[in-house]
């Protein structure tokens, strides 16, 4: 078995310990680790274990009496409100046997507990299991507290998300505000790379804690010694976490598997996130379709089309969502890797192709076509298993996810990508010929308020083709990521000059769109997450007003994120008068970069697993030459984005990968010398 294999499975060994444990049990899980166990074969793996029910981890929740068996799984110490609810589902129970599974170590509740040191056994976990039987009422009951790890989610052959961890995301200059509001003055952090583990706040240090816990229970899974490098504040704290854990150490000096990690701040490159690519049909999908309840990495399907009732509000609900996670079905899966993998027409082809093939197996009457694939033809093959069960059955996962393509398709709010595409890329060109207001200035026509009235009779309308507050909150991001390396500004000399000019811009935008936002008819999550509002009834001018002075307060610092680089400062090249401008991914940088055949050292990839050695290989350079460890030394190589990846930057990775090791798949485990063989990882 290759490692990339190991990697991909880790997540399924890890559930292995829960399942276990499930038999003739009542599990209780939050929406986290119901999360992970969603891409890791779902409920139904809990039900052929032999658990008798599955239920959401809540104080309203409770078991019968002929159910004397449960087990917990959650993402969260063990104390608090957590514990609380604990005890709220067993007192209206009647277990006579508890086990508690909990994705966070015990050295990590050491930590949040205030001890310092270590001690023997997990006294945190055993305490539990005595409050435990105390609670069930008979101390001769059965209680068991453990780990188990299950936060990571193999979202496709070489990519594993961190559900557990989806709001993790790297400082940003508002944060340093906060960190050094608490320190002495003399003490204060002038940047945010100077920023220490010690100087956070103790829940992000548990959570960061958390994190290199559940990699070194990956790597020591594997049997693999990693070599840590890092891009980016955030990525260096991880980095330094995991080669300071207190089992990685020992762990290092056996492993036979050899891998070299790269932990990259999302901020690095905050235009390939927010920017419109457009190639990528997995990328549309994820932004037009609405999330899976409770979920940040699925979205839901409208599965009506299956069905003989009609679409309206009577029957909304009524039918439950599909989704992308298709882990029981081989067809299903080989299709969602090819629309993550391909461009938006090939992966189109494929869904079509497949859907065709399942009609076919079936002896449906389908009739067969060429040329363009649209969302009509796609669900007109779809609705040919309406009426047939064992076929809906056998083929489920592929319907799931034709229909996933046809309602992205035709979704009206599709125009509006197409829009923001076309938009990004007059913006890209803007940058390199005028001012930064000058450009700034060019989204001020396309702030429209919503119509209170159209054709359709009166309510609220905006055209498909118009953006929405959240679109122009990209864009704004988009230009403010790429605006210092653009055209530097302020120009020497007329420093004072241009930023009263800037100040003047952003004031007008704040009003034009502090106006878009009161007047939505409804708020998206985004804008319920910048207003703090949850309905429109609560929006005032003045509170969105003073949210969006914050955004741009915001905005600004996103400039400065990639100065403390060398090499890899810039994302963005001008137009030479030959060429158009245009944006080169930072994950494109950093492969070319552990690509390079020269195999020379870049300063930006700092290493961080040599602690003592390290030390002395840079004493000794000074005497004699010494060669730092390099990302391509070994044959596996992970990329991990601190924030999230993109469906565009996976397949980015693939290529490049396959590029520097012609005629063979990247996930093949090639040897030393070769380029490695790479894995995505994420969280965000």
């Amino acid at each position: 078995m290759s490692t990339t294999e190991q990697f991909t499975m880790f997540p399924g060994q890890m559930w292995e310990k829960v399942l276990a444990k499930v038999k003739r049990a009542v599990v209780f899980m939050d929406d986290k680790c119901a999360e992970s166990l969603h891409w890791n074969g779902g409920a139904i793996t809990l039900f052929e274990a032999g658990a008798l029910n599955v239920k959401q981890f809540s104080s309203f929740e409770s078991s019968g009496e002929n159910e004397p068996k449960a087990v917990f799984v959650v993402s969260t110490l063990l104390k608090g409100r957590t514990v609380d609810i604990i005890k709220d589902i067993i007192s209206l129970s009647h277990f006579q046997y508890c086990v508690v599974f909990t994705t966070v170590a015990h050295s990590v509740h050491l930590l949040a507990n205030n001890v310092s040191v270590e001690l023997e056994g997990k006294p945190v976990f055993e305490q539990l299991e005595e409050k435990l039987c105390e609670w069930m009422g008979n101390m001769n009951y059965t209680a068991e507290v453990m780990q188990a790890p299950v936060v990571f989610a193999p979202v496709s052959q070489q990519l594993l998300l961190a559900p557990a961890f989806a709001h993790l995301f790297p400082l940003l200059p508002p944060d340093l505000e906060l960190i050094n509001a608490k320190r002495p003055e003399k003490k204060r952090f002038g940047n945010i790379s100077d920023v220490d583990m010690s100087s956070l706040p103790t829940n992000l240090q548990i959570e960061i804690k958390s994190l290199a816990s559940a990699l070194n229970s990956l790597f020591e899974t594997t049997c693999t010694r990693e070599e840590s490098f890092a891009v980016g504040p955030m990525s260096r704290l991880i980095a330094a976490e995991l080669t300071n854990h207190s089992q990685a150490k020992n762990r290092r000096k056996t492993a036979p598997n050899k891998a070299s990690i790269i932990f990259v701040d999302r901020t690095m490159d905050l235009t390939g996130a927010v920017g419109h690519h457009g190639d990528n049909l997995v990328e549309k999908i994820l932004t037009v379709l609405d999330l899976l309840p409770g979920h940040a990495t699925d979205i839901q399907v409208d599965m009506m089309e299956l069905t003989s009732l009609h679409s309206n509000k009577l029957s909304q609900g009524t039918v439950a969502p599909g989704c992308l996670a298709q882990t029981p079905s081989s067809p299903a899966r080989e299709l969602w890797e090819a629309m993550l993998n391909s461009k938006q027409k090939a992966a189109m082809m494929e869904v079509r192709r497949h859907l065709v093939e399942a009609a076919s197996k079936e002896n449906l009457p389908i009739k067969m076509s060429i040329g363009r694939v649209t969302p009509e033809q796609l669900c007109s093959y779809v609705q040919l298993f309406r009426s047939d069960w064992e076929a809906l059955e056998s083929h489920g996962g592929v319907l799931q996810l034709g229909l996933a393509t046809a309602q992205t398709l035709r979704h009206p709010a599709l125009p509006r990508w197409d829009a923001c595409l076309g938009c990004q890329r007059l913006l890209l060109q803007a940058l390199g010929d005028s001012d930064f207001p000058t450009v700034l200035r060019q989204l001020l026509p396309m702030m429209k308020p919503m119509s209170k009235s159209g054709p359709a009779g009166p309510g609220a309308q905006r055209p498909s083709e118009d953006c929405g507050p959240e679109e122009m909150i990209l864009l704004l991001i988009f230009l403010y990521s790429l605006a210092d390396e653009a055209q530097p500004w302020p120009h020497q000399g007329r420093e004072e000059e241009e930023e009263e000019e800037l100040e003047k811009t952003e004031r007008e935008l704040i009003g034009a769109l502090t106006l878009v936002i009161t007047q939505e008819a409804e708020l998206s999550p985004l804008l319920q997450k910048i207003t703090g509002c949850v309905s429109v009834e609560e929006v005032t001018a003045p509170l969105v007003q003073s949210a969006l002075e914050r955004v741009f307060e915001t905005l600004r610092g996103l400039t400065l994120l990639r100065d403390h680089l060398k090499h890899l400062k810039s994302v963005y090249t001008g137009s030479d008068g030959v060429h158009q401008a245009s944006y080169q991914p930072f994950l494109e940088q950093v492969l070319q970069e552990v690509f390079h055949p020269d195999h020379r050292d870049c300063p930006d990839l700092e290493h961080m697993s040599g602690g003592l050695t390290d030390l002395l290989k840079t004493g000794f350079s000074m005497f004699m030459k010494v060669t730092r460890p390099h990302p391509s030394d070994h044959p596996l190589l992970l990329l991990f984005l601190v924030g999230g990846v993109t469906p565009s930057e996976l397949r980015l990775v693939r290529d490049v990968a396959a590029a520097h090791k012609p005629g063979s798949q990247v996930r093949s485990a090639p040897n030393t010398l070769s380029p490695p063989t790479s894995v995505s990882l994420a969280v965000g």
